[in-house]
């Protein structure tokens, strides 16, 4: 059957016949079966030639091939590619299409003879996977697993390595679906061993990931930062893969009240991820990075709140940062009550908690700024609490950490506030501008880092050695001529 596409688009009429819809149906499924025939002869040519650029362009399209798989389409090629001994092991996870006869006729008198290479055969295993997970069959979708995981692990192809990356993900995804992270980490940590000897770079920057996750997953911080500090993660690694890696020692780092190293690399996780896609990566990326800055004393900008992608998801944070601005600690606590579930799920609760340090600070500096002396009981009321003598502890904290410029003076029952100084007379401005200098720096050294050039381009530019003697004799048989002209000049 030979499927032609054209360019003009047109639109159909009210009074089309009813039977049309489930003719441009059939005609979408066979196209996207012919597009998957094609992926897997990409595959067949990368393993052919040695070149794994093709398999990495497949595993690109992927999600865009996710949203073209359905029963008829995987059923096709399942009977296109595979010998009829190996068909019922696949065909028992595709769901069953009463409608997808006339396809199923089409596909199956064009069955395979032989079997597939492994690349094709863990590649369509994968969109197998895929589709298990699309439609929430977690019970399959782990029996599935298990067979592809037992099919990657036999083999010791290098060509492999790309789609076993991909495979390492799923596999840990249906894991967390199921709420089984934590039997499947000795299988993860052993690939991540085999990996590392075999030099598989994408595999072991996809392994560090799903072991990272599922550390943080169960809140085992301690062991995050081991698996960081021994391995290491591989500069080649795509950007995506980067991306993971920074939020995940991001959380890390903030956990570990480093809020300046967790702050970089959420910047750079930020600006790694992609900026047209990944909109759920990048707002909770955003919502951990809006609760570091304040914990490092800063105040996001309000545009960060105002973007499209970002209003609605960080409501709650928009809140809590004017919460922290004012330092309020009523509405404070009031945020905390309504949005506590949200900031649970967020993995963020934790680090609000340690906020309330931040309000109270807030709050004693703009108490010292607005007057010059006020009493303890005064400052109890102005911050809510109860107890006169803990707002003079919080005081006389405030003032050694040099939060505000005053003396406390136990006779007289009162807090003095000392006259403001020229900040330009402080190191402070030198200390903004070297921030800024090194901010910029670091973007310099990243860009640089994240560039990429095709694989051998510069022995495009590179004369071959045949050109080298063509070109060697040419300038012989000139300085010849321009010898013989010399000769014939001067008799």
């Amino acid at each position: 059957m030979v499927i032609t596409e054209t360019t003009d688009v047109e639109m159909k009429s009210a009074d089309s016949p009813p039977g049309t819809e489930a003719v441009d149906k059939k005609d979408t499924d066979l196209q996207n079966i012919v597009e998957i025939r094609e992926q897997s002869r990409q595959i067949e040519k990368a393993v052919s030639n040695k070149e794994n650029r093709f398999i990495s362009r497949v595993l690109r399209g992927l999600p865009t091939t996710r949203r073209k798989l359905n029963g008829i389409v995987l059923k096709g090629l399942i009977n296109q590619l595979f010998p009829q001994g190996e068909k019922d092991a696949l065909l028992c996870f595709v769901e069953d299409t009463s409608g997808g006869s006339d396809a199923d006729s089409n596909t199956r008198s064009r069955s395979a003879t032989k079997s597939p290479l492994p690349e094709v055969d863990v590649y369509i295993h994968l969109l197998i996977l895929v589709r298990l997970i699309d439609n929430n069959k977690l019970p399959e979708a782990e029996r599935c697993a298990q067979a592809l995981m037992q099919k990657i692990v036999s083999q010791n192809r290098r060509s492999l390595d790309l789609l076993a990356a991909k495979f390492y993900f799923y596999y840990s995804r249906v894991a967390e679906l199921s709420n089984k992270l934590d039997s499947i980490r000795g299988f993860l940590l052993s690939r991540l061993r085999t990996a590392t000897l075999r030099n598989d770079f994408e595999g072991q920057a996809v392994l560090i990931n799903c072991l990272l996750r599922n550390y943080l997953h169960y809140s085992l911080y301690d062991q995050a930062e081991k698996l960081v500090s021994k391995c290491v993660f591989p500069e080649i690694a795509s950007n995506n893969e980067w991306a993971r890696f920074l939020y995940y020692l991001g959380r890390i780092k903030a956990a570990h009240l480093e809020y300046g190293v967790a702050h970089k690399h959420l910047v750079q996780a930020m600006r790694k991820a992609p900026q047209n896609a990944a909109v759920g990566f990048r707002q909770t990326v955003q919502k951990l990075l809006v609760v570091v800055e304040l914990l490092l004393g800063n105040i996001p900008e309000r545009q960060i709140f105002r973007q499209a992608t970002m209003r609605r998801s960080l409501a709650p944070y928009f809140q809590l940062t004017q919460a922290v601005r004012m330092g309020n600690l009523q509405r404070f606590g009031e945020v905390l009550e309504n949005f506590g579930p949200q900031f649970r799920q967020d993995h963020t609760f934790t680090l609000i908690l340690r906020l309330r340090h931040n309000v109270i600070k807030t709050a004693v500096r703009s108490i010292g700024l607005s007057y010059s002396r006020i009493s303890p009981q005064d400052i109890a009321k102005k911050l809510g609490i109860d107890s006169a003598e803990d707002a003079e502890f919080i005081v006389a904290k405030s003032i050694r950490d040099g939060v505000v410029e005053a003396t406390l003076d136990p006779s007289g029952g009162y807090m003095r506030s000392k006259e403001s100084t020229d900040i330009y007379c402080t190191k402070e401005p030198q200390n903004a501008f070297h921030q800024r200098i090194a901010f910029c720096l670091d973007l310099h050294n990243q860009s640089v880092k994240a560039m990429r050039y095709p694989p051998k381009a510069y022995g495009k530019e590179l004369e071959s050695a045949e050109e080298r003697r063509e070109r060697e004799q040419q300038d012989l048989e000139l300085a010849k001529e321009m010898a013989e002209e010399d000769d014939d000049g001067f008799p």
